[in-house]
């Protein structure tokens, strides 16, 4: 019953994306999602390995890691900084890179990073912590109206790379924390997924925020 409530919580979040407001500005991605090439990718990324890192695998626990990330993610992302849709302090000295991109460079930088095996997390060996992240990411809380992690991000954490979800196994415990307080603000808003990460992560604790990054940051475990 408990996974029945589940699914139907998660299809009322995808309704109210549907319903958001007409003129919020989408993203077009082919419907045959088109692989770019890695190799052209290769030359592409010299502006972004000061922060994500050669590989993909970035050293702050600020910056996210874009190894093993999936393409369509990546993609959108990407154009999102290009076109001013998604701001980022960080991402600033990069964006005047980018608007120098076509989309299919923006899908070569994709491809690039998600050969790219993503590093092993860690997570804290924090009894009360791991058990709180574990039952929120796999269960979710109904009384709160949080569905489990798993209808989106998967049992391991690898995402869904045709709906465009992104991989959170091994992530930066830093990134994931911001990322989820950037939903919960609002401050985060680009792109339709946004509208379900936010009405998640509104009803989210901080101490629920930190348990879940340091979850899905040792999902290897």
């Amino acid at each position: 019953m408990k996974y029945f409530l589940i699914f139907f919580v998660f299809l009322g979040f995808f309704s109210s994306i549907e319903s958001a407001e007409a003129g919020s500005k989408k993203i077009v991605v082919p419907e045959n999602f088109q692989s770019g090439d890695a190799e052209k990718g290769s030359q592409l990324v010299e502006s972004c390995a000061a922060c994500h890192g050669a590989d993909g695998n970035s050293i702050s626990p600020d910056w996210p890691k874009l190894a093993g990330q999936n393409q369509k993610y990546i993609y959108e992302q990407l154009k999102y900084f290009r076109d001013g849709d998604r701001m980022n302090a960080l991402m600033m000295s990069v964006t005047p890179y980018l608007q120098t991109l076509e989309d299919s460079d923006l899908l070569d930088i994709a491809a690039y990073y998600s050969d790219y095996p993503v590093s092993v997390g860690q997570a804290k060996n924090d009894e009360e912590l791991l058990e709180l992240g574990t039952q929120l990411y796999r269960f979710g809380n109904m009384k709160k109206g949080v569905p489990a992690c798993t209808s989106c991000h998967a049992v391991q954490g690898q995402g869904n790379s045709l709906a465009g979800f992104p991989s959170v196994a091994g992530q930066q415990v830093g990134y994931l924390t911001s990322t989820l307080k950037a939903y919960r603000s609002k401050e985060r808003n680009a792109g339709e997924s946004s509208l379900m990460m936010q009405s998640i992560a509104q009803n989210l604790s901080d101490d629920e925020i930190d348990a879940l990054a340091n979850y899905m940051h040792g999902l290897y475990q």
